[in-house]
């Protein structure tokens, strides 16, 4: 059971998805606490492999209220994710190739630990924007009909 604190609606739309990665994050405690408040924002949080450990850049947890100057965190600081060797190993060479990036899909808890659901992708064109929008349009049209031919003959 897994509660979902943040999406990243525009990645699936700007990107293609190919793979997805479940990674644990290093966190500190102003930072879990801010999170369980929903004060998360993932709408431009992308991970890089580097010297071997991967991390989350552009994910903004905003400072928890009650914390001192001396507990408080940065609030789009660089966090480590926790991934195994062979995956990070697989994640570099993947990101070596012209057009891949990690890109994050959603932050949740999963028990106790927070977790990051990373997409392995490529960047659409706009091109590839409109032909997503098109097939859907025509999915939902024909969704709409088969219910209402249903519904007639009910």
């Amino acid at each position: 059971m897994s509660e979902e604190v943040a999406t990243n609606k525009r990645a699936r739309r700007d990107y293609n998805i190919t793979e997805t990665y479940e990674a644990g994050l290093v966190l500190k405690g102003t930072e879990v606490k801010s999170i369980r408040e929903g004060k998360v924002s993932i709408g431009e949080s992308f991970a890089r492999i580097e010297n071997g450990e991967c991390w989350l850049y552009g994910c903004d947890i905003q400072p928890w209220q009650t914390a001192g100057s001396f507990f408080q965190h940065q609030a789009k600081r660089p966090r480590k994710l926790l991934l195994h060797k062979n995956e990070i190993l697989k994640l570099s060479q993947a990101t070596q190739q012209k057009g891949f990036t990690l890109v994050c899909l959603k932050l949740y808890f999963k028990g106790r630990r927070l977790k990051v659901q990373l997409g392995l992708g490529k960047g659409k064109g706009h091109s590839d924007q409109r032909q997503d929008l098109k097939k859907k349009t025509e999915m939902r049209e024909a969704q709409r009909e088969v219910a209402r031919f249903h519904k007639g003959k009910l």
